[in-house]
């Protein structure tokens, strides 16, 4: 607190200092961090698709000048993708790096970092920022470290947390609905004891534990006792890719999501033979009520199937 200093910005790929910033005190606050103006002889660009962004929108940052190095030894694919020609400067023979950074140029010439272009996702026509959602999990008094992936076919979205105590999911869910858009709530958290660290100590991503097998439910586990719901059950387990479903458990709890509900009302028109409205599998979010409103149906159906037969018959 009231510690001034500076922030200085840039790869291995075009020096250790592209840019600098210095913060003044208790300036830190918010997800997006202010990486400064570029040093003598560098040019910094924000491009999104090949086009320089105006102020406040975001894009990646590009590196030029003097710093940036020939490329990668022996690696020419690579350097022929990270190290293109510079078409904004004019200068003949000029390069650019790309970064792989997101960041945008604020009001007063100064670059915000926002994060990387990997971590970037589409869910449900949304462009999410990953490092967004982490930096709002970050703020959740009870975890103390937090990571979160998309995965899946669908790109659902997987928060992992180290929790300082006992592990609250459902009060975690409910505060992040009070934080963030729906589309950026993760519908899958994992509790680990914590998160795994490459050599340098930075997260390790990659070795993060599939999500696949490790999604439990916060209810105590019922099996299923009819043949309904074992078929309900079934579908689950490949639709969630959960190995156990108790009859209770929650749909959205256990990962699934608004495109998984029409894929899920599919199955069941497959599987027995009725339309099922959306608006049900939101009101009855485990297999039990779900299971018994398809006998209702499936016994209302029959009994009108008899009534017509008699007429005919009579």
């Amino acid at each position: 607190t009231g510690i001034s200093f500076y922030n200085k910005y840039g790869p291995t790929e075009a020096t250790i200092t592209a840019t600098i910033y210095r913060y003044e005190g208790d300036e830190l606050t918010g997800s997006d961090l202010p990486i400064g103006r570029p040093v003598s002889n560098t040019h910094v660009y924000i491009v999104s698709e090949g086009q320089l962004c105006p102020v406040g929108i975001p894009g990646e940052i590009c590196i030029g000048g003097a710093g940036v190095t020939r490329g990668y030894l022996n690696q020419e694919a690579l350097t022929a993708e990270k190290f293109i020609g510079d078409p904004f400067s004019g200068i003949s023979g000029s390069r650019l790096y790309r970064t792989g950074d997101i960041g945008y140029w604020g009001e007063d010439g100064t670059i915000m970092y926002v994060g990387r272009r990997d971590q970037q996702v589409k869910v449900r026509g949304y462009r999410i920022e990953l490092g967004e959602i982490e930096s709002v999990l970050q703020q959740y008094e009870a975890i103390s470290q937090c990571a979160v992936l998309a995965t899946g076919d669908d790109t659902q979205l997987v928060a992992y947390v180290v929790a300082t105590g006992t592990f609250d999911k459902d009060g975690l869910q409910t505060w992040l609905r009070s934080h963030l858009p729906a589309y950026m709530v993760p519908g899958i958290i994992i509790p680990l004891e914590r998160l795994p660290l490459t050599k340098n100590g930075k997260l390790d991503r990659r070795a993060l534990p599939p999500a696949s097998g490790l999604i439990t439910s916060a209810r105590a586990y019922v099996a299923p006792r009819n043949d309904t719901e074992q078929a309900l059950v079934t579908i689950w387990q490949e639709l969630l890719g959960v190995e156990q479903v108790g009859v209770y458990d929650n749909f959205f709890e256990l990962g699934g999501h608004s495109l998984m509900i029409m894929k899920f009302i599919s199955k069941i028109k497959l599987e027995f033979g009725i339309s099922m409205p959306v608006k049900y599998l939101y009101e009855l979010t485990d297999i039990a009520g779900i299971a018994e409103l398809i006998d209702m149906q499936l016994v209302n159906r029959h009994d009108n199937i008899s009534e017509e037969y008699h007429e005919i018959t009579i």
